[in-house]
């Protein structure tokens, strides 16, 4: 028997995605998954791409979960909070939710309202100090989608001087399962299907999360829904300091990170490049006429963006390698 592992809120995209991940994973054994409407129903029949993967969705509550000895909580905001505080304190958590990520109660209850319900240890391992702080916590809070795609692509300019973190701009398009699986009507196919379309602009609940985590002071952010299932391209700008190179800071910031690549001069992420993948792309210039930092990151929202993200985390909370049961390849075509 390994290390018994329960999934809360596992009828959704980025629960699906971690039944895929931890039911091919060689040291984590899924021994529980749960959803609130589709309790009772089996896995298969709420992901078909998990045909074969024999369990029934259970009601989520603490007696489903308390007897793994990792959780992951797929839940959408706001919910976390309640269900971690019914968890033995033996149990390790993984928290997919914003819940636990800002730092700041103000920053919290301006993006998302409500009351904070704390601060637990920021789920990216790429960022300076960040394994030796995972692999301490019993508590982890995973980054945003958004967020770790903007933070992978501006933290190393921030911190190495290159980047003015007064004057940072992005541009960001996600695909539809970021926006959960919620029947919603703009979502719909017909709505989404050759067209792109902004929202949340100038008010997108990541902006708090990609400041902390970066040290941006300033930080414009406009996302895009664009009409494919999963992925997100982001175009970060900022003011550049001082002349520095921004691919030898990001080259240097990430020589040994097994899923973060600066790819070769020329070559420019792609979405369908990371489908699939725990891996995010990066690739940087300097504009020729504004001499403003331009960096392009691509990376799968449910992949390193959430599940991925989150199995990579519960790696080093466990002492394992943390390319465990992940892939640095996508799938194509």
């Amino acid at each position: 028997m390994g290390i018994r592992v329960a999934v809360a809120g596992a009828s959704g995209y980025a629960g699906g995605e971690l039944l895929r991940l931890l039911a091919g994973h060689p040291e984590f054994d899924l021994v529980t998954a749960t959803a609130h409407s589709q309790a009772g129903s089996a896995v298969s029949a709420v992901h078909p791409q998990l045909f074969g993967l024999d369990l029934t969705l259970a009601p989520t509550e603490a007696a489903s979960l308390s007897d793994a000895d990792l959780v992951f909580l797929a839940l959408p905001h706001g919910q976390s909070a309640a269900v971690a505080a019914q968890l033995p304190a033996g149990v390790k958590v993984v928290d997919l939710g914003a819940d636990f990520r800002l730092e700041s109660a103000e920053q919290w209850t301006r993006y998302y309202g409500g009351g904070h319900a704390g601060t637990w240890t920021y789920g990216l391992p790429e960022l300076p100090g960040a394994r030796d702080a995972i692999a301490r916590a019993d508590r982890v809070a995973n980054t945003g989608c958004y967020a770790a795609t903007i933070i992978l692509a501006l933290a190393p300019l921030i911190a190495a001087g290159v980047a003015d973190p007064e004057d940072v701009v992005v541009v960001a398009s996600s695909g539809t399962s970021g926006a959960g699986r919620s029947a919603k009507v703009n979502l719909l196919a017909s709505e989404v299907m050759g067209d792109l379309s902004p929202y949340k602009v100038g008010a997108h609940q990541h902006v708090a999360e990609i400041k902390q985590a970066t040290g941006a002071a300033s930080l414009s952010m406009t996302p895009v829904l664009a009409p494919m299932p999963r992925g997100i391209l982001a175009t970060v700008t900022a003011r550049r300091l001082n002349g520095g190179d921004p691919r030898e800071a990001l080259e240097a910031a990430y020589a040994d990170a097994a899923f973060v690549h600066v790819l070769p001069e020329g070559v420019w992420p792609r979405t369908a490049s990371t489908a699939g993948s725990n891996s995010c792309h990066l690739q940087a210039t300097v504009d020729i006429d504004s001499g403003r930092i331009i960096v392009v990151s691509a990376l799968d929202n449910l992949g390193k963006g959430a599940a991925g993200q989150a199995v990579q985390n519960a790696n080093i909370m466990f002492g394992l390698p943390e390319t465990t049961g992940l892939s640095v390849f996508g799938v194509a075509p």
